[in-house]
């Protein structure tokens, strides 16, 4: 009787002499976390910029960047680990589609933490393209481009080409026309006018 080679594919010997991949932490080649993290997203994620009317902002509207990840909640460590990983977002559950969301919207992380990490280890996908249109507006919203008339019309024309099998609330051409001068009265805190 001849015996079988006791090696599996990746060469380490098996004790059992049964060739099949294995769980020993120490057998698994180490992970490269930012490319898992990428195609993570890749697949489950998405990079949104939405806009809600607003009358204390002095165009009209308000331009909410947001980073998201959602998954089911028996499968929701990567957006744990995420959340530990890069020290900011939120975990939170979807009403929508009864999962759970990862989430970042403040600009400084966006700009900061998650722009870096994806330029680092781009996608694959065309979602690739949604994140470079996401990256310069987070950039343009940091530096405040988004109170200038030119800045929110730059703004809202190249959020209209991101997602595009997504459903908007406003089309581009009613926020546009929609644009206030910007020009109005502000009163100091506490002062409504009277003097």
């Amino acid at each position: 009787m001849r015996h079988r080679d006791p090696r599996n594919d990746s060469g380490v010997r098996s004790l059992d002499e049964v060739s099949r991949p294995h769980k020993t932490p120490a057998l698994i080649p180490r992970l490269d976390l930012g490319s898992y993290i990428s195609g993570f997203v890749d697949g489950e994620g998405c990079f949104c910029v939405s806009f809600h009317p607003s009358r204390r902002h002095r165009l009209g509207w308000e331009v909410r960047p947001s980073f998201s990840v959602s998954q089911n909640q028996e499968r929701a460590e990567p957006l744990r680990i995420l959340m530990e990983l890069w020290n900011c977002g939120s975990v939170r559950p979807d009403r929508s589609d009864k999962t759970l969301k990862f989430e970042i919207r403040n600009v400084k992380e966006l700009v900061g933490i998650v722009l870096p990490h994806f330029r680092a280890y781009p996608m694959l996908s065309s979602k690739q393209s949604d994140f470079d249109r996401f990256a310069r507006i987070c950039e343009w919203v940091l530096a405040g481009r988004h109170h200038e008339l030119e800045g929110i019309r730059q703004i809202v024309e190249v959020a209209m080409e991101m997602n595009p099998s997504g459903r908007r609330k406003y089309s581009g051409s009613e926020i546009l026309a929609s644009l206030r001068s910007g020009e109005r009265i502000v009163y100091a805190t506490g002062n409504r006018g009277t003097t």
